[in-house]
């Protein structure tokens, strides 16, 4: 800043020294800059300094007559001063690539006496970045490709795990719920799943996930029995900013937002309370949420899926679940049946989660002997596939055996193959006899699926033709 010449008054009054720092500031930011435009409110280059003369060429013009006056955007590609006007809000510290090069920039609104925006200046702080900035730059790049990473493992996390072809069943039982699942599949409609704990709801929900029109969107699963009733609310529509003391300051989406324009899985909606029930329902009908502390109505296009283990219907005559969110839920219902509703399944089952077991414990692979067929048979399985599962995996641990035998399955299923009720009601029958009748079930359920395609069943069933044609020709 000059002095003032001997004699002449001090500037005092506070607009004065405004005036003269305004004025400082400019031409430091003139004289120390890379180059330097102003743009008026209509978002026109109306001066450029001589720093910023050097990169016209690379830009495509000859000088300044053919740059200034023109609109901001049409002389510098990537720009951002139009929304610097339009918001009033600066952009400190920026990337700018064009054809010019890659730049550091600034960017401000100019105010008059008022405060009305009526232009921005731009600053190029650094160009070549890349060179002066290098260890600024790759701290950046390194953060970038940090975040596209974690965007990538969330994004798989939310991608369907199960296709139709994961639900193992050649039965009667097993076909017809698959139908339905892919009857499902190609509606948007709501669909409830019913069915014991362990009978593969959630599998199922990937599969019509991953069958759908929107596959390729988000799958988002909430199990209902798992969250604590106080936080159920912000889980389903998120949280407003600063909606209550200790929230976080930016927000939270919840699950239907995260589910929007996908699918959004609700495990054991029979646990869901009362209070939380009618605000769900508004949600399915209209489409619509309201976050925790917020009064903004939120649009989403969610498509439901719901499952439970419980009786729906007698939980609505009893007043402990809504009976108008229960036909809501209920548009499409699909049962699925009990591992017991389906022991013709059970060897595929068992060979298919072996391999699994195998896969993730390092374990070599396992078979079943016809004895150990015949005593899983035997069981009840009130955790269905899920017991099963860990059945075999205990069984798999505490052996070493190629092939697991009844004896293997002693300490892992005690007293449990046939329970009290049964044994009263019939004496156990031969082991032959229980091997034969499985065996029997398993290649009808198999020429069944197959149309009685005798190949194909001998694939389905893992055995040659030729056995095949064997125990036909026995049976007959």
């Amino acid at each position: 800043m000059k002095k003032p010449p001997p004699g002449a008054p001090l500037p005092r009054d506070a607009a004065s020294i405004r005036k003269l720092a305004a004025r400082s500031m400019f031409d430091l930011f003139s004289s120390v800059s890379e180059g330097m435009m102003l743009v008026d409110r209509a978002g026109r280059v109306v001066w450029i300094n001589e720093g910023y003369k050097r990169f016209l060429p690379a830009l495509g013009f000859k000088g300044p007559e053919e740059f200034v006056g023109r609109p901001v955007e049409e002389v510098v590609p990537n720009t951002l001063m139009r929304h610097v006007i339009e918001t009033g809000k600066p952009i400190l510290i920026d990337l700018l690539t064009n054809k010019a090069g890659t730049f550091v920039v600034s960017r401000i609104p100019l105010r008059d006496a008022s405060g009305e925006v009526i232009g921005a200046i731009g600053m190029v702080l650094f160009d070549h970045p890349e060179t002066t900035l290098q260890p600024l730059i790759a701290k950046f790049a390194r953060m970038q490709q940090d975040l596209d990473d974690a965007r990538r493992e969330l994004s798989a996390q939310r991608r369907s795990k199960y296709t139709f072809a994961s639900f193992i069943g050649a039965s009667a039982a097993a076909q017809e719920v698959k139908r339905q699942a892919r009857r499902a599949a190609q509606t948007d409609s709501t669909v409830l799943l019913l069915g014991e704990t362990g009978s593969g709801k959630e599998l199922l929900a990937h599969a019509i996930h991953a069958s759908s029109a929107r596959a390729g969107r988000p799958f988002v699963g909430v199990n209902l029995a798992a969250v604590p009733e106080t936080l159920l609310e912000a889980e389903f529509f998120g949280v407003a900013p600063g909606a209550y003391t200790g929230a976080d300051r930016r927000g939270r989406d919840g699950k239907f937002k995260v589910a929007d324009k996908g699918t959004l899985f609700l495990d054991e909606v029979g646990d869901m309370p009362l209070a939380l029930q009618a605000k769900l329902l508004r949600a399915l009908q209209d489409q619509e949420i309201e976050p925790l502390g917020s009064n903004k109505v939120i649009k989403v296009d969610v498509r439901v899926i719901a499952a439970t283990s419980r009786d729906l219907r007698a939980l609505a005559a009893e007043g402990r679940f809504r009976e108008d969110l229960y036909y809501r839920l209920s548009v499409l219902p699909v049962r699925l049946p009990a591992l017991r509703e389906r022991l013709a399944d059970l060897p595929a089952l068992a060979e298919s989660l072996l391999e699994s077991i195998a896969a993730r414990t390092g374990l070599p692979q396992r078979e079943l002997d016809p004895s150990a067929l015949a005593l899983l048979a035997a069981h009840r399985w009130p955790g269905n596939v899920r017991e099963l599962r860990n059945a075999l995996e205990q069984a798999a641990m505490l052996t070493d055996n190629a092939r697991l035998s009844a004896a293997d399955f002693a300490h892992v299923l005690p007293a449990q193959a046939v329970p009290a009720e049964r044994r009263k009601a019939a004496p156990l029958r031969p082991l032959p006899q229980l091997i034969a009748e499985l065996e029997r079930s398993s290649i009808e359920s198999a020429l069944a699926a197959t149309g009685g395609n005798k190949v194909s069943a001998a694939k389905l069933l893992g055995i040659s033709r030729a056995k095949l044609y064997d125990k036909l020709t026995v049976r007959k």
